[in-house]
């Protein structure tokens, strides 16, 4: 008997096989040959539809011992697969270790994420309860629950309350977070709650414990999953909720490789699963927010902070008046400050979203600034390493250069703009007595970083510099003291949701002080006083802001009102990209009835040594432009060495 297989390959269709007499059913997990090769494919819903004859039909040689993809699964590979124009057999790699599926793992391994002790009982506020009510009231179909509250409102007891209901009726349920530096916090809390271990999942798994969380939730053992955004491509067995913490989080979106974006998905996922999902956030992304105002989500608001902490104040720091020393970029009214609040014992954070020491490094004789040799960027100075650093391709290099201006000599740096590091290295001068640490991704995601949490909880330590990372739902009880070092950095780029970032970086930033609810304050460095940023940011009510810029995006038929679809393409040979993609541009545009811009090279002309340029797409929001555009990519042909990667809905054009 035939039977059509999809393999974890680049192929959008599956593959013919005979089963010669083993009984297979839709969504089995089979080995098969493939070339030279047995790799693992699925039993899936249609053979191809334009038969290959280069193909010889081969047999199938054996099926695994795994619980089948379910048929709502399937269907949602097959529209992920449409939606984001990828190959079925590249959605299908993403639910795979490496194009392998696990099967018979020692049930022992599975004890942890099932071992009851003694949880902790939570007292909801009346706020708190009428959100789990209405999050509670259909909870046995699809539909979109967002769960608003300011930070430090006690949203996530709320969703663990929900959660206890799905798992009480045997359910699994998968919880998403942005960052997997917010794992280890999480989990810990998780753990208090619910009195069992849940599986974590994130790119910093060893590929041991990959296997056996994988096994374990396709045979329905685990009940429980957090994870970041490839976690998506889980196979339960028997989904139940999905969440999503701090919905409105970019980091959601999967900008190499197979490009989506997970919150996105995480949404068409629970619709193909017919189960509910919840978003949880402070200020929504203008997607969720359009969403909530056609009434396609429901919302829950909690506008109150757990045990009535209060808010944190806001001060403005005018550096016209109140300018730094030279050589500084703490203004002297801020460590005045800072002083009365390390005297309270408070915690303070530096906020400054800069890694390393300087952005960039001059000499001041031949005036050559230290650039990647792969990328078109400049070299971020890291001095705790003594090393200049790519933050895209990783390129690595010591500070040692000759002079262009004077050969015998060695060049004369200055260090442009500050960074993480600068800031520290001036704080230690000020504050030579107070203990500090930077809170970034360079030393957050290191095996240390639960100890360094520790520490920061235990208020062991008094000064955090930090980057955005800190802003991420992590909860430092003792920091009621932030200072947002140059807000005036945030309003360069041209990023169409830079206003939109900007606002949910600093309430977000915001909410980490006075948790508590000992009096705190922010404080806004700035030469400029008239920045509506920090109206908007400082304005108790954020939906102002997401009406004003709803208006402003359906003015100009940006997204979510239009649909853009980002074409890039790269190659080492700069000239033949520049022909290909003019070449490419017209023939887009002679198949397709949708708007084609470009071609433009990309902000970032060049990563890694490969030339980038990118067409723009915009229409309608349906999946005819993903459809009229795959059908016609397909029959393209480009010159040797031109790669063609697709961004649908993309956030940043870098």
């Amino acid at each position: 008997m035939k039977v059509p297989i999809l393999i974890p390959k680049i192929f959008d269709f599956p593959f013919t096989y005979e089963s010669d007499g083993i009984d297979l059913k839709l969504g089995d997990y089979v080995k098969i040959p493939f070339g030279k090769s047995e790799i693992i494919g699925v039993v899936w819903n249609e053979f191809e539809k334009e038969k290959n004859k280069k193909f010889i039909i081969k047999s199938v040689i054996s099926k695994l011992n795994i619980p089948s993809l379910n048929k709502n699964t399937i269907n949602f590979i097959d529209w992920f697969s449409k939606y984001n124009l990828i190959p079925r057999g590249m959605t299908l790699k993403l639910f795979l270790l490496s194009g392998e599926a696990i099967e018979n793992i020692n049930v022992d391994e599975f004890k942890k994420f099932n071992k009851k002790q003694n949880s902790f009982f939570y007292d909801l506020s009346d706020e708190q309860s009428a959100a789990l009510r209405e999050i509670n009231k259909e909870s046995n179909k699809f539909r979109v629950h967002v769960l608003q509250g300011i930070t430090g409102s006690g949203k996530t007891i709320v969703y663990f309350e929900a959660l206890k209901v799905i798992i009480d009726k045997g359910y699994q349920a998968l919880i998403m977070l942005p960052e997997i530096g917010l794992t280890g916090q999480f989990e810990e809390k998780f753990r208090e709650f619910f009195g069992f271990d849940p599986a974590i999942w994130h790119s910093g798994i060893t590929k041991k414990n990959k296997k056996i969380i994988w096994n374990g939730i396709s045979i329905g053992k685990i009940k429980v999953v957090i994870g970041a955004r490839s976690s998506l491509f889980l196979p339960f067995k028997n989904l139940g909720l999905i969440t999503v913490d701090e919905e409105h989080d970019q980091s959601y979106k999967q900008d190499e490789g197979v490009i989506y974006n997970a919150r996105d998905m995480a949404i068409s996922r629970a619709y193909f699963q017919n189960i509910p999902i919840n978003l949880i956030t402070a200020i929504p992304s203008i997607e969720t927010f359009e969403n909530i105002k056609n009434k396609k989500y429901k919302i829950s608001k909690i506008l109150n902070r757990f045990k009535q902490a209060s808010l944190p104040n806001y001060e403005i720091i005018d550096l016209n008046k109140s300018k730094p020393q030279n050589q500084s970029w703490i203004s002297t009214e801020v460590i005045e400050k800072v002083k009365e609040h390390l005297e309270k014992k408070d915690q303070v954070l530096f906020f400054l979203n800069r890694r390393g020491f300087s952005p960039y490094v001059l000499c001041k004789n031949c005036l050559k600034v230290y650039s990647c040799p792969n990328c078109s960027i400049n070299l971020v100075y890291h001095k705790n390493t003594k090393n200049l650093l790519c933050h895209y391709c990783g390129f690595k290099t010591d500070l040692k250069r000759e002079c262009k201006r004077n050969i015998s000599a060695s060049c004369k740096f200055v260090f442009g703009g500050p960074g993480v590091e600068k800031i520290s290295e001036e704080l230690k001068k000020i504050f030579p007595e107070e203990k500090q640490i930077i809170f970034s991704s360079d030393t957050m995601n290191k095996k240390n970083s639960s100890k360094i949490l520790e520490k920061i909880v235990n208020n062991r330590i008094s000064i955090l510099i930090g980057t955005q990372l800190i802003s991420k739902g992590f909860h430092f009880p003792n920091l009621n003291c932030i200072v947002v070092v140059d807000i005036d950095l945030s309003l360069h780029g041209n990023d169409l949701r830079g206003a939109e970032k900007n606002l949910q970086l600093y309430h977000q930033l915001s909410g980490r002080a006075g948790r508590t609810g000992k009096p705190a304050t922010v404080y806004f460095q700035t030469y400029n006083l008239d920045n509506s940023m920090i109206f908007d940011i400082t304005n108790k009510n954020p939906n102002l802001f997401l009406e004003k810029e709803l208006m402003l995006r359906k003015k100009n038929n940006l997204p979510p009102y239009q649909r853009f679809v980002s074409l890039i393409l790269t190659s080492i040979d700069e000239k033949k990209l520049q022909k290909e993609s003019i070449r490419f541009k017209n023939y887009i545009q002679s198949k397709i009835d949708f708007l084609v811009l470009g071609p433009v090279n990309s902000s970032i002309y060049i990563i890694r040594k490969n030339y980038r340029v990118r067409l723009l797409i915009r229409g309608k929001k349906s999946l005819k432009l993903q459809e009229s555009l795959f059908n016609a990519m397909k029959n393209f042909k480009f010159e040797k060495g031109i790669k063609l990667s697709v961004d649908v809905d993309p956030i940043s054009f870098n």
